[in-house]
């Protein structure tokens, strides 16, 4: 199959940053070919008007937890402990399948939307995710989240052994897999590092949640004399591929643990806000060379998927929190939600710029609304001026899963219906 985009505009976010105004983008199967002038010999399939248009890599959500869409608005006005011992955790454990199917579906359905193509997932019951991804197109790393159970240590490990044999680099290499400790305060150092051998012996990477709170980084030190970063690092934790989720609480010495480490942090402006977590050194870890993503956390804590809103909060925040408009500049924001997606989700080769040969993970904007007039500068008008509902084409692995604002795999009334019939049925339960 083939697929030419005409008459665009790139933002390219390769290492030159490139825009490229009124060319054309040459796709086959599920590589771009070509960006230029006429492709000789080149007959698309389909053709795209992408006048007025801008086209950018695909999004890419690096910390999520697609099933909690189900919670959205459910448990708000809340402190993150309580938020999650008193809300989330009861709720959470009457989960069946069909919610987490559901939910997943609907939070695929919001991501692809608002221009996300990749996310990095952190929940379980994963086969529902797969299924969800298999309908919907998306493409994404599976992380089964691990909280240690003393009295069955084995079975969480054992689920994210199956899940990694089953599924890594299924549907078409669209899946990655990697392994999942929730925390260092909701596994033990020895769990911890059970989890990091196994992380070795499968060749995969690490997602964790890390110094995302002033009381967790509190508790870490009391308990164990050292931050929640160096208690990682001292583990062997990063000795792995590790994406590290919310990184709020960092001391100097933990940012040069994470930059020694090649540890990639994934800043959550939105979530970090709501639960009042504080506010990430983005702009130091940046500075310093620390590739930082991007994600939401999960809908029931941001409450969107929209990862044009987190740019936007990425860049803002920290100008104020610095007091210096020139910290985070858009061209970082927008980074963050592109190409260092790629470097946290260990895709880099295939997704986060557009460039020749890489896999055609691509969306669209429209650019034809008020929002955009007059135009002076694209990068900021995207980080400053864009909402995810301007996404009008979204192309992942060369198929087009969203077009003129509509779906074309996914039955968007029967997800918003069952969505809602799941949740008021768990609520019941």
């Amino acid at each position: 199959m083939g697929i030419v985009i005409r008459d665009t505009s790139v933002m390219t976010v390769d290492k030159e940053n490139r825009i490229i105004e009124n060319t054309n983008v040459y796709i086959h199967g599920n590589k771009i070919i070509h960006i230029g002038s006429e492709y000789d010999g080149f007959e698309g399939d389909i053709v795209i008007n992408g006048k007025n248009k801008l086209l950018m890599p695909g999004l890419i959500n690096a910390h999520t937890h697609l099933g909690m869409s189900l919670f959205r608005n459910y448990a708000d006005d809340l402190p993150l402990f309580d938020w999650l011992s008193k809300k989330i955790w009861p709720l959470e454990a009457k989960l069946n399948k069909q919610d987490i199917y559901w939910g997943s579906l609907l939070s695929m359905a919001e991501m692809i939307e608002t221009g996300t193509t990749s996310f990095c997932d952190m929940y379980f019951l994963m086969d529902e995710v797969v299924r969800g991804m298999e309908e919907s197109g998306i493409r994404g790393v599976l992380t089964r989240g691990i909280i240690e159970d003393k009295n069955d240590p084995d079975s969480k490990l054992n689920d994210s052994i199956s899940l990694y044999k089953r599924y890594d680099n299924g549907l078409d290499g669209r899946i990655k897999v990697m392994l999942a400790p929730h925390g260092v305060y909701t596994n033990s150092p020895e769990y911890l590092m059970r989890i990091s051998d196994l992380a070795k012996e499968l060749n995969t990477g690490i997602h964790i949640h890390l110094s995302e709170t002033k009381q967790e980084v509190e508790d870490c030190y009391r308990q164990f004399g050292r931050s929640p970063v160096k208690h990682s690092y001292e583990l062997g934790l990063f000795e792995n591929h590790t994406l590290a989720a919310h990184c709020v609480h960092l001391s100097d010495e933990d940012i040069e643990i994470l930059l020694d480490n090649n540890v990639y942090p994934v800043n959550n402006p939105g979530s970090n806000l709501k639960l009042a977590s504080g506010f990430a050194p983005i702009d130091k870890m940046i500075k310093k060379g620390i590739k930082v993503a991007l994600g939401t956390d999960g809908a029931s804590s941001n409450n969107n998927l929209n990862l044009f809103k987190e740019m936007n909060l990425a860049a803002l925040i920290n100008k104020a929190v610095n007091l210096d408009a020139l910290s985070v500049s858009a061209n970082d924001a927008i980074r963050m939600a592109t190409i260092n997606g790629a470097y946290a989700l260990n895709w880099v080769d295939e997704i986060g710029s557009i460039e020749v040969g890489k896999k055609a993970d691509l969306i669209l904007i429209d650019l034809n609304g008020i929002n955009y007039y007059p135009r002076h500068n694209l990068e900021s008008q995207i980080a400053y001026s864009s909402n995810g509902k301007d996404v009008h084409t979204v192309i992942i692995d060369g198929k087009i899963v969203y077009k003129d604002k509509e779906f074309t795999t996914i039955d968007i009334e029967k997800v918003k219906y069952m969505a809602d019939c799941q949740i008021k049925d768990l609520l019941k339960r």
